[in-house]
């Protein structure tokens, strides 16, 4: 018997518990049973296990009915806070334009910047809030968010208080990352250093002191920010006690994967031109690999991240949406399971880790979520599948009918 009565348990079903270190794919337990007592997993195994009748070990039963419960699915890169969109660059990559041409022109990054700064701060709120609904209603129990696409103080701080309202003011998990490197603006088109004082000595404490960052992010590539400009900001980041994390290698490699490995870096994403001494840095300080399939599905890329080199050197993959308007327009998480498996050739089980296990990682969380283990937070979803292979192998569906945060 219990020492003391459980608020909730879930029976009649089977539990993927996405642990690390199971024996069997997905951490399966067949007619599994989990408990669930001030908002954290209080019992995980086979029903055949748990310590008397169910009626006389919890207050709440919930019957599976042959479903299956899963860790909530986690997004660790988004940048869902922006305004308008920008469908008219869609059309001219698909008459030969790069993504790179677009963004030289003008375009690109900097045209969400000019909608984002004449969007007031509900405006964006109400905006973020369509896109995130679509990920709750699959199963996601968390979101990281990224700023970026204001480059000047008050947009960028906005930009944040708006993440952090969502994961007030809507059933989820928010962690805010600060992106002021994101892009040159054009105020500072011919004063690069001012524009990194700016982010480093105004932008960054000002969100900072303001409790408004989880982490600090950059993105290291010719159109954007150059190693050297990188770590100037990693060491600010440092000095406030911040973790970082890198947009690195996804048009070219200058070896951004390998300067965020140097600082213990929570993640490097996109990562194909990634080499193998980015890998092997990455491995030795524990950095994951943020895999985005939206991304090179709608620029229509060629050069695939190196997921062998990756699994040799024991690099843990994480799978992410990058949803924002212009290099990955999409809503759904599970569609980035497919792709992952379609077009990166991953297993159906490493791309649900890396949407659970991987991702928690990924954003600092790996001790709070991301597995169904005792002692960690509830945050459970619950699917109508025959197995956890579905998530990936279907293409539009949602199977989630239901979804837990803390238990509740």
């Amino acid at each position: 018997m219990a020492e003391r009565r459980w608020e909730r348990l879930w029976i009649g079903g089977h539990l993927a518990t996405m642990a690390a270190d199971a024996d069997v794919p997905f951490g399966t337990i067949r007619d599994g049973a989990l408990a669930v007592d001030d908002g954290r997993i209080a019992f995980v195994g086979a029903a055949a296990d748990l310590p008397g009748p169910p009626e006389d070990l919890a207050d709440e039963i919930i019957a599976l009915d042959g479903q299956w419960l899963l860790p909530g699915l986690i997004d660790c890169h988004t940048h869902l806070v922006f305004a308008g969109n920008r469908s008219d660059e869609f059309d001219r990559r698909l008459a030969g334009e790069s993504y790179a041409e677009i963004a030289r022109s003008g375009g690109g990054i900097l045209a969400t910047v000019r909608a984002t700064r004449a969007a007031g701060e509900n405006a964006l709120f109400e905006q973020a809030r369509k896109r995130l609904l679509p990920f709750l209603a699959e199963g996601v129990t968390t979101a990281e968010i990224k700023s970026g696409y204001g480059l000047e103080m008050d947009t960028e701080l906005a930009m944040l208080r708006v993440a952090r309202r969502l994961g007030r003011d809507l059933p989820v998990r928010v962690r805010t990352t600060f992106l002021g490197a994101h892009a040159l603006p054009p105020e500072f088109a011919n004063d690069r250093g001012g524009y990194l004082d700016l982010v480093c000595e105004d932008m960054l404490p000002a969100a900072a002191e303001e409790g408004l960052v989880d982490a600090v992010d950059a993105f290291c590539e010719g159109i954007a920010f150059s190693p050297d400009e990188v770590e100037r900001l990693f060491e600010k980041a440092r000095s406030l006690d911040l973790p970082v994390k890198l947009h690195a290698e996804q048009l070219s490699n200058l070896d951004g994967a390998a300067l965020a490995a140097q600082y213990s870096a929570l993640s490097a994403d996109h990562l194909e031109y990634l080499d193998e001494a980015g890998a092997r840095a990455m491995a030795k300080n524990g950095t994951t690999a943020v895999l985005l399939p939206g991304a090179f599905y709608f620029l229509r890329e060629t050069r695939v991240p190196p997921i062998e080199t990756l699994r040799r050197f024991g690099v843990p993959m994480a799978v992410a949406s990058d949803a924002n308007p212009g290099s990955s327009p999409v809503g759904s998480l599970l569609l980035m399971l497919n792709m992952a498996c379609t077009l990166f050739a991953l297993t159906p089980e490493e791309a649900l880790a890396g949407a659970t296990r991987n991702a928690a990682k990924a954003i600092g969380l790996e001790r709070e979520i991301g597995t169904l283990e005792t002692g960690k937070a509830a945050d459970l979803a619950i699917y109508d599948i025959d197995s956890p292979v579905d998530l990936a192998y279907a293409v539009g569906g949602n199977p989630c009918r239901g979804v837990f945060i803390n238990g509740d």
